[in-house]
C-alpha cells in the first residue's frame, strides 16, 4: 500500500513530543524553575488543609476557637497581597520571594512547635502573611519573563502544577498526620524552604529596567494605586465576584450536600472531581484557550461557574451533584489562568507588583466574605436562594466582561506600544 499523499502518519511518539512541545515549549528557564518550585511548595502545602482538625484535636480548641484562629490565615494572607505588591516593585522579584519562603518556612516549623493558644493564633496570622507574600512577586515575575501571547499558556501551566502538587499533598499530608502532627508543619516548613533554595539557586531578578523618571513615580506609587485605574478596577470587581461564588463550595455546598443525605465522606469523594478534572483538562485548555479573546474567554467561564452552582438548586443525587462540579470545573480552567493572565497584560511593569498585589487581594477577601454571605444566605433564605443568586450574578459578571472587553483591548495596545 502506499503512503498516503500527506506522508506517512507521525508515530505516537511523534505525536505525543509535539503535544509537549506545543503545550510547554517556547517558555523561558527561569519560567520552569518557578513552576518546580510552585509544584514543590504546594505538594507540602499541608497548613490550610489540615489546620483546623490540628487545632481541635491536637490542641483541644472548640469549633468557634477554632474558627478565630484559622481566619486569622485568612487575615494574614489578604495583608500580604498589597504588601508584597510594593516591595515586587520596589526592591525586587528575587528578594521579595525569598523573603516570603524563608520566612514563611520558618514561621510554618515555629507553627508545629507552638503550644500556647496566644502563641498559636500569633503564629497563624504571621504564617498567613509572610507565607502568601510570595505570590504577587510569582505571577509578576512571569508576566516579565513571558511574552503576552504565551501568559494564559504558562499561567495555565502555573494552575495545572498548584492542583497537582494540592491534591499529591492532600494524601500526603494525611499519611504525615497519622504519624506526628509536627510532622505535618515541619513538612509543609521544609518544602517552603526548598522552593527558596530554587530562587536562589536558579531563578534572576526580571524586574524590568526603564527610564529613572518612570521607576521614579512607581516608587511613590501607593499599594492601592490600581483600585484608582479605571479599566483595572473593574476588572478587579468581576473577579472578586466570580471567586465570591466559586468559594460557596467551603460552606454552603457541604451544608446542601448534608440536608439532602451526603454526609462529609460524600462531599470529600465528590469534590476530589474537581481536581481530577482540572489536572486531567488544564494542560490542552491552556493551549486552546490562547487562541481567543481573554474577555470573551472570562465571559464564557462567568456562565459555566453560574450554570454548575445554578445546577445544586435543581439537582440533589449524588450524580447530579457530581456533572454540577464538573461543570463549575470548567469554568474555573477557563478562568482562573486567563484572569492571572489578563491581570500581567493590564499591568505597566514599573507598577506590576503592586497590581498583582491588589488581584491576590481580590481573591482573598472574596475567601473571607463568600462563607459569611452564603452562610447569611443560606440561613435566611435557603440554599436555593444561594444557587439562584449565583446563577443571576455569574450572568451580570459575563455581560461586564463583554462590556469592558474594548477598554481592555485598547490598554493592553497602548502598553504593547509604550514597549512596558
Amino acid at each position: 500500500m502506499s503512503d498516503p499523499p500527506h506522508g506517512p502518519a507521525p508515530a505516537p511518539g511523534g505525536r505525543l513530543r509535539r503535544a509537549v512541545s506545543e503545550l510547554g515549549g517556547g517558555l523561558p528557564r527561569a519560567y520552569w524553575w518557578l513552576w518546580t518550585g510552585l509544584l514543590v511548595n504546594r505538594v507540602g502545602g499541608f497548613i490550610v488543609a489540615y489546620l483546623a482538625l490540628y487545632l481541635t484535636e491536637r490542641r483541644g480548641l472548640s469549633p468557634s476557637e477554632t474558627g478565630l484562629v484559622v481566619a486569622l490565615y485568612g487575615a494574614g494572607a489578604a495583608l500580604a497581597g498589597p504588601v508584597a505588591g510594593v516591595l515586587t516593585d520596589r526592591v525586587g522579584r528575587r528578594p521579595t520571594m525569598l523573603l516570603s519562603l524563608v520566612l514563611g518556612g520558618s514561621s510554618a516549623i515555629a507553627l508545629g512547635l507552638a503550644e500556647r493558644p496566644e502563641t498559636i493564633a500569633a503564629l497563624v496570622l504571621t504564617t498567613g502573611f509572610v507565607g502568601e507574600m510570595y505570590r504577587p512577586p510569582v505571577h509578576a515575575a512571569v508576566a516579565d519573563v513571558v511574552p503576552p501571547e504565551d501568559r494564559a499558556r504558562a499561567y495555565g501551566l502555573l494552575y495545572w502544577a498548584v492542583n497537582l502538587g494540592f491534591s499529591l499533598g492532600f494524601t500526603l499530608g494525611g499519611l504525615l498526620a497519622t504519624v506526628s502532627w509536627l510532622a505535618l508543619f515541619v513538612g509543609d516548613g521544609l518544602t517552603t524552604l526548598a522552593f527558596a533554595a530554587i530562587v536562589w539557586r536558579r531563578v534572576p531578578e526580571t524586574r524590568p529596567a526603564g527610564p529613572p523618571a518612570e521607576h521614579a513615580r512607581a516608587a511613590l506609587a501607593g499599594a492601592l494605586r490600581p483600585l484608582a485605574d479605571r479599566v483595572y478596577a473593574p476588572f478587579l470587581a468581576l473577579n472578586f465576584l466570580v471567586a465570591l461564588v466559586f468559594f460557596q463550595f467551603q460552606l454552603v455546598l457541604p451544608l446542601d450536600m448534608r440536608a439532602h443525605g451526603l454526609g462529609p465522606a460524600a462531599y470529600g469523594a465528590l469534590l476530589s472531581l474537581n481536581g481530577v478534572v482540572i489536572v486531567l483538562l488544564q494542560p490542552a485548555a491552556s493551549r486552546l484557550l490562547t487562541r481567543f479573546d481573554r474577555s470573551r474567554v472570562m465571559a464564557v467561564a462567568a456562565l459555566l461557574v453560574g450554570a454548575g452552582f445554578g445546577m445544586h438548586g435543581l439537582m440533589h443525587s449524588a450524580p447530579a451533584y457530581a456533572l454540577a462540579i464538573f461543570v463549575w470545573t470548567l469554568g474555573e480552567i477557563a478562568n482562573h489562568p486567563v484572569a492571572s493572565a489578563l491581570a500581567a497584560d493590564l499591568s505597566p511593569a514599573p507598577l506590576r507588583g503592586r497590581y498583582q498585589g491588589a488581584f491576590s487581594l481580590s481573591w482573598a477577601l472574596a475567601f473571607f466574605a463568600a462563607p459569611a454571605l452564603g452562610g447569611a444566605v443560606l440561613s435566611r433564605h435557603g440554599a436555593g436562594a444561594v444557587w439562584a443568586g449565583s446563577f443571576g450574578l455569574m450572568l451580570l459578571v459575563a455581560a461586564g466582561q463583554l462590556r469592558l472587553g474594548p477598554a481592555r483591548r485598547r490598554r493592553v495596545a497602548e502598553i504593547a506600544a509604550g514597549g512596558r
